[in-house]
């Protein structure tokens, strides 16, 4: 456990670097408040850096410097918090639409200074989320819900040619060869499932991305 433990700890500071601090505040967090308040269950709080931390973080290995996420069904955080944490760079959107979970996550931004990030509570389709959110450059999300569905909500919020990035479990592939002709139909493209935190995790993040591709130019007919 010790050696695991060691491991874990050095990991946390090759991805979180000299914000390790903040990460650990969080961790912390999570696992007084976040339980408190139902945001965590009780046996989530040993593996809260493996399982939850380190694995929603990695994913910044596929966000390009400064960009715009928008991360729908928020939660307690995940991934979008330890997303902004490793990434000051990045301006972080947190969508969610339950009260007692928006106002942990706008205390938690408020009280650590994450300057980086916003708290909007709302549905990710709702026409004011879109408004506030939209345009944005990646939308991210963890167990949320199927891909297509997912997409449904997530397509809208960044541009064309934005991506989303759905953090999923072993049945990723599985999930785009199900939903692959209502994820074209959305407007989803460029269909990947991919890794991060290779040689860093033990179990790697599965992600799944898609690109919302440009609508076709509908040419007029020639009378």
């Amino acid at each position: 456990m010790e050696q695991d433990e060691g491991r874990i700890h050095e990991v946390a500071v090759r991805v979180f670097g000299e914000r390790l601090g903040l990460a650990e505040q969080y961790r912390d967090s999570l696992a007084t408040d976040g339980v408190e308040r139902g945001l965590i269950g009780p046996r989530e709080v040993p593996r809260l850096w493996d399982r939850h931390l380190l694995n929603c973080a990695v994913l910044g290995e596929l966000i390009d410097e400064g960009e715009r996420v928008v991360d729908v069904g928020s939660g307690a955080g995940l991934p979008g918090i330890p997303l902004a944490i490793a990434r000051p760079d990045l301006h972080v959107i947190l969508v969610e639409p339950l009260l007692r979970r928006s106002v942990y996550l706008a205390e938690f931004v408020e009280a650590h200074g994450l300057t980086n990030v916003l708290v909007i509570r709302g549905r990710a389709e709702q026409p004011g989320v879109v408004k506030e959110a939209g345009g944005s450059d990646v939308v991210t999300s963890r167990a949320v819900a199927p891909l297509a569905k997912l997409a449904k909500w997530s397509l809208p919020l960044v541009h064309e040619g934005g991506r989303m990035l759905a953090l999923k479990g072993s049945s990723a592939a599985e999930e785009i060869e199900r939903d692959r002709d209502e994820l074209a139909r959305l407007g989803a493209g460029n269909l990947e499932v991919l890794e991060c935190g290779v040689g860093l995790l033990e179990t790697p993040t599965l992600v799944v991305k898609a690109e919302r591709m440009p609508r076709p130019i509908r040419r007029r007919k020639k009378h």
